[in-house]
């Protein structure tokens, strides 16, 4: 084991599918001479050569559009949008090209392709650089969606959408690049669709992804001081999602707190709460709760900003309510 950033596991998980597969490459702006944004592939243009780490124009169509072909013609092209927002200028590549060829083609075709779009809010990044679009990417059919927390995440699960034969948007947060913690360097790619256990419990389940997890733990302390235990799970890939741990786990608990970053309205919490409460409807204690961002842009101002973040004593607040 070895304690590294989230940004230096995943450096780790692309340098050693590159290594392992001459078909693995990356395109983005600026993965050359500055490494990425941070340094996601620092030193990979010097070991690997332009060919394979390719600097881009700035145009979000036009890197996701080189991708998609390349995807189609044999190769594992790694796609950087540099953030999820700038995402938004490519989406009819991802949304109307890679998502449906293997479809349309009858699976004649695949599109090995992983697209990185670093997500969420940094403070003062402000509206245009702050969004989480998770929901957006989960709502259409042929996309894999990942969203791992903890740099072993990251690491694994990278490789393992490196190595998937259907596109997959990979969401890494940008205020964990910095978070460090132990990761296998020898590890095998992480099992898409396998949800976390964070922390076990009794009382209630905390559903969560990307940075939420670690604001949902220590909402967890939090209740355990109150004689409520949480139990938290990350679910780490959005589609396909863990159904069978979270079902579990509300079937001991009888309640359900979903929390996510993104803006509540029309958020993956939802989706996760509706087939939840079908499925589950006589087994809950309580009415189901979620906990996501106001439905307005993230504000520049730092007092405002602090405002619209879920922090760790909303969601035991919230928690604490159930048991009210």
């Amino acid at each position: 084991m070895a304690e590294m950033t989230y940004a230096d596991a995943a450096r780790l998980a692309v340098q050693q599918e590159m290594a392992r597969d001459s078909l693995v490459w990356a395109l983005g702006e600026d993965l050359g001479p500055t490494g990425g944004i941070a340094g996601q592939y620092r030193g990979l243009q010097k070991e690997f050569g332009s060919r394979r780490i390719l600097d881009t124009p700035i145009s979000e169509s036009t890197i996701m559009g080189a991708g998609v072909g390349a995807a189609i013609s044999g190769t594992r092209p790694v796609v950087e949008l540099r953030y999820t927002d700038f995402a938004i200028c490519a989406a009819d590549e991802i949304v109307n090209q890679a998502a449906k060829m293997r479809y349309m083609f009858n699976g004649q075709a695949r599109v090995p392709v992983v697209i990185r779009q670093p997500m969420g809010a940094r403070w003062g990044f402000a509206a245009q650089h702050s969004q989480s679009l998770e929901a957006w990417w989960v709502h259409i059919p042929g996309l894999v969606v990942i969203a791992p927390s903890a740099p072993a995440d990251n690491h694994a699960l990278l490789k393992a959408a490196i190595r998937c034969d259907d596109p997959v948007i990979y969401l890494e947060h940008k205020e964990l690049w910095g978070v460090k913690g132990e990761v296998d360097p020898d590890a095998q790619p992480g099992e898409i669709g396998r949800a976390e256990i964070v922390k076990a419990g009794n009382d209630v389940t905390i559903v969560t992804w990307s940075s939420m997890r670690f604001a949902s733990a220590k909402a967890a302390e939090a209740l355990q001081k109150r004689n409520i235990s949480a139990e938290v799970i990350d679910l780490r890939t959005l589609w396909p999602w863990d159904r069978q741990t979270v079902e579990a786990s509300i079937a001991k608990t009888g309640r359900l707190i979903v929390v996510h970053e993104s803006v509540r309205v029309g958020g993956f919490g939802a989706e996760v709460a509706a087939e939840l409460g079908e499925a589950l409807w006589g087994k809950l204690r309580a009415p189901i709760r979620r906990i996501g961002q106001e439905r307005v842009p993230m504000p520049y101002s730092k007092p405002l900003e602090s405002q619209f973040r879920i922090t760790p004593d909303l969601i035991t607040a919230v928690a604490s309510e159930m048991f009210a």
